[in-house]
């Protein structure tokens, strides 16, 4: 099996009044915890989610696990199966218990039957400290806990690759640690991880790599390391130099 789970080549995304991503190309290792920094409005955000054709590149392609996912001919719900995606307000369905909300997927895509999903969804509350909270609804729970949800709700599917576009940006900050916790623990795991943050110190702590977006682009690529502590580009500098 290759160890190369995205492979995007040229990719392009342009709206009427701006080009959101300007030529990027980059791979993704298995195993790899990558962290997408930079100012707003730098393609961030734009480029994580064109990862899951939630947003559809104007020219380029996407490779997942060696498959061309731009393609028209790609099934993209089988494909969607394959990425978790984390969402900034978590976007559980707020009529559903939290139990409900962790095993829709497996079982509406046929991966599991009610009972295993059921069983895996106790795992995973287990896991995270809310095996009381199964049958609660999300409005029963602090902004922290829905998020803690939301990513094991990622991981009932059982993903190659989890994305996650600015986890904590809608939490209170007393509650952003529990979140940075349970990622952390994930990392540890092996998960790919792709991530756009604003938390620079969590992204030195725990990135394999880091890439530096501005206006479009990739600027800088490499370790935390070397792009936080020892870039030699200036605006990398610059941005560095004010956030830190």
């Amino acid at each position: 099996m290759s160890d190369t789970v995205f492979e995007i080549n040229d990719l392009v995304k342009k709206y009427p009044a701006t080009t959101a991503i300007d030529h990027v190309s980059t791979t993704i290792k298995r195993g790899e915890v990558v962290f997408i920094v930079g100012p707003s409005g730098s393609g961030k955000s734009t480029f994580l989610r064109s990862l899951n054709l939630l947003e559809l590149p104007t020219s380029g392609k996407i490779l997942f696990k060696g498959n061309d996912i731009t393609s028209s001919k790609i099934k993209i719900n089988r494909f969607r199966q394959q990425v978790g995606m984390v969402f900034q307000h978590f976007n559980l369905f707020p009529h559903l218990t939290i139990r409900r909300n962790i095993t829709l997927a497996p079982v509406k895509t046929g991966r599991m039957k009610q009972a295993e999903a059921d069983r895996k969804a106790d795992e995973l509350l287990e896991r995270i400290g809310l095996p009381d909270k199964r049958d609660a609804y999300p409005n029963q729970l602090s902004g922290g806990q829905k998020q803690r949800v939301a990513i094991v709700r990622a991981l009932a599917m059982n993903p190659d690759v989890i994305l996650f576009d600015e986890p904590t940006s809608a939490l209170d900050p007393e509650m952003v640690g529990e979140v940075l916790s349970l990622m952390k623990e994930l990392a540890n795991d092996g998960m790919t991880m792709i991530v756009v943050t604003h938390e620079i110190g969590f992204a030195a702590e725990v990135a394999n790599r880091i890439i530096f977006m501005d206006q479009g682009k990739i600027v800088e690529d490499g370790t935390p390391e070397q792009v936080i502590q020892n870039s030699a580009n200036p605006r990398v500098k610059e941005f560095f130099s004010k956030v830190l």
